[in-house]
């Protein structure tokens, strides 16, 4: 009895010591939490402090320089200001000054001050060598009510080219569109070598008069091949064989096309598509070729190559060319005749590069 009342007695003691080490254990760990606890809010306080101790000192730093500046510009002469204003200058064609940027309004107006007369008849048929073979006299031309063109007047002789520059609105496409018939006429004549085509469908004329419009806007079919592509060129024909013997002409000119010519047209390169587009308008043979933008889109390469065809096609073949071109640089040095558009009226006419030449067209539309 004794003997078992003492084992109790010493279990009772040995969970009383270890609830008393288990307490403490804890008392510890708790204690040692908030210990790291503490030190973590310590740093965390630290690092805010610097920080905001780092953002005053920068203010202020700041502030000093802003200061400095300020009493060293307060110092310097205003001439000397405005000489460094004025020598700025600007990237683009890599000429002009700053004072040379000027908005599409800006230029509108500025091209509208050198129009006060325009170009005399005479003058117009001298530039055309007194041979006009594509003519338009005194042409009003819109589209539905709208009316772009006011007794608009253009001479080309065949065989020549002319090149239509002046800012965006002027009615540069909107020519192209009325020699080939997409425009509304409201009154006024078009004539291709002595013959009024002025009232004639697109269709007629290119079939007719002889004219081929190649658009601006990418107009290949890219599933089809590229010998396809040209046949479509030549579906007025009235034969298919015509159209046939036409699209081998093309391919003896351009071996370019005639290697890819069972390839689809998708697969060639931007230069390639642009001469596609040009040789597809030469199955029908016309003898004036209106060129809308030949440049737009075009890698540097592509663009003198597409040049070198177009100047091929005037000096060899004897193509009358009138086109349009973002590039008046490019279209200038290109073209026999230059004309400058300004609010669907001619401001200036003259041999292009005479037209390079002039400073007023230069700093208006060359850059500078």
């Amino acid at each position: 009895m004794a003997e078992t009342k003492k084992k109790a007695a010493k279990k009772k003691a040995a969970s009383k010591s270890a609830t008393k080490a288990a307490a403490t254990k804890a008392k510890q760990a708790v204690k040692t939490a908030a210990k790291k606890a503490a030190k973590k809010a310590s740093k965390k306080a630290a690092k805010k402090a610097a920080a905001a101790k780092t953002k005053t000192a920068v203010k202020a730093a700041v502030k000093k320089a802003s200061k400095k500046a300020a009493k060293k510009a307060a110092k310097k002469p205003a001439a000397k200001k405005a000489k460094k204003t004025d020598n700025k200058k600007i990237s683009g064609y890599g000429m002009g000054k700053v004072d040379v940027v000027m908005s599409v309004d800006q230029v509108g107006k500025e091209a509208a001050k050198i129009a006060a007369e325009g170009p005399s008849l005479k003058a117009l048929n001298k530039l055309a060598k007194d041979e006009a073979f594509l003519t338009i006299d005194d042409l009003c031309a819109g589209y539905g009510k709208m009316q772009i063109l006011h007794d608009f007047t253009l001479k080309v002789g065949k065989g020549q080219s002319l090149c239509l520059i002046g800012p965006n609105g002027a009615g540069k496409s909107t020519v192209l569109h009325s020699i080939f018939g997409f425009t509304n006429i409201f009154s006024g004549k078009i004539s291709v070598d002595g013959k009024d085509v002025t009232a004639l469908t697109p269709s007629q004329k290119l079939a007719n008069a002889g004219i081929a419009y190649i658009l601006q806007d990418k107009s290949v079919f890219p599933g089809m091949t590229v010998e396809e592509n040209l046949l479509m060129g030549g579906f007025l024909k009235n034969k298919p064989l015509e159209a046939k013997a036409a699209a081998e002409m093309v391919f003896d000119k351009y071996s370019r096309l005639a290697e890819r010519r069972d390839k689809p047209a998708g697969v060639l390169s931007g230069g390639e598509r642009r001469l596609l587009e040009i040789s597809r308008a030469l199955v029908m043979e016309p003898d004036v070729l209106l060129v809308d933008e030949p440049s737009i889109g075009l890698e540097p390469r592509f663009i003198d190559m597409v040049f070198e065809i177009l100047h091929d096609l005037q000096h060899r073949d004897g193509k009358t060319i009138v086109m349009v071109e973002q590039n008046a640089k490019k279209g200038l040095e290109f073209a026999d005749i230059g004309y400058v558009l300004v609010s669907g009226e001619t401001a200036l006419a003259d041999e292009g590069d005479k037209l390079l030449k002039n400073p007023e067209v230069g700093r208006l539309f060359l850059g500078g």
